[in-house]
């Protein structure tokens, strides 16, 4: 499932992206948040995390430097 995600992220970069000007607020940009994202956690907290992300995409949101969190284990804590 998080294969179907990520060739849509690939899509909107590759026939999409070039033709809108870049207004990213965050780095890394929105596309490779959610891609780094879905490689990571997969389809459901994948989804979840870049939902979240751009929805801080607008004017209000000051933006900068926002990573994808790290994978933890359970027995980390």
């Amino acid at each position: 499932m998080k294969f179907i995600f990520i060739g849509l992220i690939k899509f909107y970069r590759l026939a999409i992206s070039p033709y809108t000007p870049s207004t990213c607020r965050f780095y890394p940009s929105c596309s490779e948040y959610g891609l780094v994202a879905f490689r990571r956690f997969g389809a459901i907290k994948g989804a979840y995390l870049t939902i979240k992300r751009i929805s801080k995409c607008h004017p209000l949101h000051p933006g900068g430097v926002d990573f994808v969190p790290e994978k933890t284990s359970k027995h980390d804590k």
